[in-house]
């Protein structure tokens, strides 16, 4: 159906209904541009959403990430961040392929709309303005023709009446015969106007408004079209990013799928294996006997004969009190703060480092020796002899490299050489419990550090820590007097035992030697100054360090007499 033919009458109608399907248009467009900024507000939430849980640089979350499950969600923050990018394409794809496009066909159409009743007014002027013209002429004739009748009937008024000359009846007749005349031209007239206005109102209904209509009825339905090629565009963005929003969604699935409870369970113990034994038996101290009751010939002959494996496990309590300035070697360098196994691998980390960096500048060594064979044998192309303060420098580097990688294997050497086996049955728990009276005593293994500090050390600090251990002098044996006074004096009673955990010479005045796991008695505890008094049997007595002997008080203690 034809809007020319069936709403010729509708003009005013029509324009209100192009006029709305406009703003129809605009609402829809603002509706997109709407949804395409809810869109990216989107995205933007859920990067920073992503982005907010992603595990810190440098901190415990990114050690922590090893595990299955970090990793899983560490994947499903980045599968997040992908998802967040596609709702940046529906954004995108909104704005280019609907907003913009409908900005431009808006203009258009509402120049085209303009346009099309432009013409429709001017027309229905003109034909406004013929039928004024035709109602003038129609009038004009209809007057002149009462003026016509009216000038007759005087006429023949005159013509009858006697009374009036000749020449008024002449008169009158001629002006009969005028306004007779003028009627006639008016009937010409109209009728000539209204034969052209019928024509011009034939194709004003006929030709002009339907073809103005039928422009305006093909504009409404490109209007509507591109309104539902806009709607299918709005749908066909969604589903273009589907396919790849359903692999971030798989990859969630997937990253979900690879956790493996038992592999992080694995880790824990490969994160937190310190490398030390359970520890043995406690052996039974009678203290029941008396202080004459010798040790045991196979404790001293293991003492004595046996080069026992020195103690590796940790220690809290006082620091060897000889030593002023550690050797470096031993600090965080060589990580000797962790426990053995924690430690091996911290060291296996910084050599594979080490050797990433040497191979990394053997490779720009070897580069720039060719580049220098080229200028040796191109000398057009460079100087060879710029080159050598480079190569010189990389030497330096590589061999300062190889120097810290061969410090390194001797740690890593000595840890391995250092870890524990299972058939060691001289290890000692990290917090022993008297059976006597069920204290700890501050100076136990566990609360005391080994001579350097630390885990393990080297053998040159062992010597440099053993010989200042050497040279310092107990705090009381400082007097020939206080080796006759202390002959003289009665033997003090026993207050506890001990257990040698290192080898000490005792060359100084008032110490005594003692051999690694050799068991002494203890006559007076450490006051502080690091040494503790011990006895071997009636006649040896002596001091030794406090750091090198676990001391197990006895119930006694605190009532014991002390030798100052």
């Amino acid at each position: 159906m034809s809007w020319g033919s069936e709403l010729w009458d509708q003009f005013d109608n029509l324009e209100k209904h192009t006029q709305w399907g406009i703003d129809f248009l605009e609402k829809y467009a603002k509706f997109v541009k709407e949804r395409s900024e809810i869109e990216i507000n989107y995205a933007k939430q859920i990067r920073n959403l992503s982005k907010k849980y992603q595990p810190k640089k440098n901190s415990r979350e990114e050690e922590e990430s090893k595990y299955t499950f970090c990793k899983a969600f560490l994947t499903t923050l980045n599968e997040l961040n992908d998802y967040a990018g596609q709702h940046e394409v529906i954004a995108e794809n909104l704005t280019s392929q609907i907003i913009t496009e409908l900005s431009r066909y808006l203009q258009d159409l509402k120049t085209e709309r303009k346009s099309h009743f432009h013409d429709g007014r001017k027309a229905q002027q003109h034909i406004e303005s013929s039928w004024k013209q035709l109602e003038s002429c129609k009038r004009k004739f209809e007057r002149d023709c009462k003026e016509a009748d009216k000038a007759q009937q005087y006429f023949d008024k005159m013509d009858a009446d006697i009374n009036v000359t000749k020449a008024d009846v002449e008169k009158a007749r001629q002006q009969a015969q005028v306004r007779h005349q003028m009627a006639a031209d008016s009937k010409g007239d109209y009728s000539s106007y209204l034969h052209k206005f019928n024509q011009e109102q034939n194709e004003h209904y006929y030709t002009i408004i339907p073809n103005i209509f039928q422009k305006l009825q093909d504009m409404e339905e490109k209007r509507i079209e591109r309104l539902g090629t806009c709607m299918k565009t709005f749908a066909d963005v969604d589903r273009q990013v589907i396919p790849i929003v359903g692999k971030c969604l798989d990859g969630m699935s997937k990253a979900a799928e690879a956790i493996e409870a038992k592999t992080d369970s694995k880790q824990v113990v490969e994160s937190y294996k310190s490398g030390f034994e359970p520890p043995g038996d406690v052996e039974f101290e009678d203290y029941e006997q008396a202080m004459k009751r010798a040790v045991s010939e196979s404790s001293l002959s293991n003492s004595r004969g046996e080069v026992r494996e020195r103690p590796t496990g940790k220690s809290k309590g006082k620091l060897w009190p000889f030593i002023k300035n550690k050797n470096k070697a031993s600090g965080p360098e060589d990580f000797s703060h962790l426990p053995p196994e924690q430690r091996r691998k911290k060291l296996q980390g910084k050599l594979d480092e080490l050797n990433k960096d040497i191979q990394k500048e053997t490779d720009q060594r070897d580069a720039l020796t060719k580049m220098k064979d080229v200028y040796v044998k191109n000398p057009q192309m460079g100087d060879a002899a710029s080159l050598d303060p480079r190569l010189a420098e990389l030497g330096q580097n590589i061999e300062k490299l190889q120097f810290e990688v061969q410090k390194f294997e001797g740690w890593l050497a000595e840890v391995e050489e250092r870890m524990p086996s299972k058939s060691d049955t001289h290890r000692r728990s990290g917090l022993y419990e008297s059976h006597s009276s069920g204290a700890v005593n501050n100076n136990c293994a566990q609360d005391r550090e080994s001579p350097d500090g630390s885990y393990t050390e080297e053998q040159n600090s062992e010597i440099h820590e053993k010989a200042n251990v050497a040279n310092a002098k107990p705090p009381v044996a400082v007097t020939p007097e206080f080796d006759d006074e202390f002959d003289d004096e009665e033997s003090l009673p026993t207050i506890g035992n001990c257990k040698a955990l290192y080898p000490f010479d005792g060359h100084n005045e008032g110490t005594i030697s003692v051999a690694e796991g050799e068991l002494l008695y203890v006559i007076e505890e450490d006051k502080g100054d690091g040494w503790t008094r011990v006895r071997r049997n009636q006649d040896e007595e002596g001091y030794v360090p406090t750091s090198y002997v676990e001391v197990f008080l006895g119930t006694n203690a605190k009532g014991a007499m002390t030798y100052i």
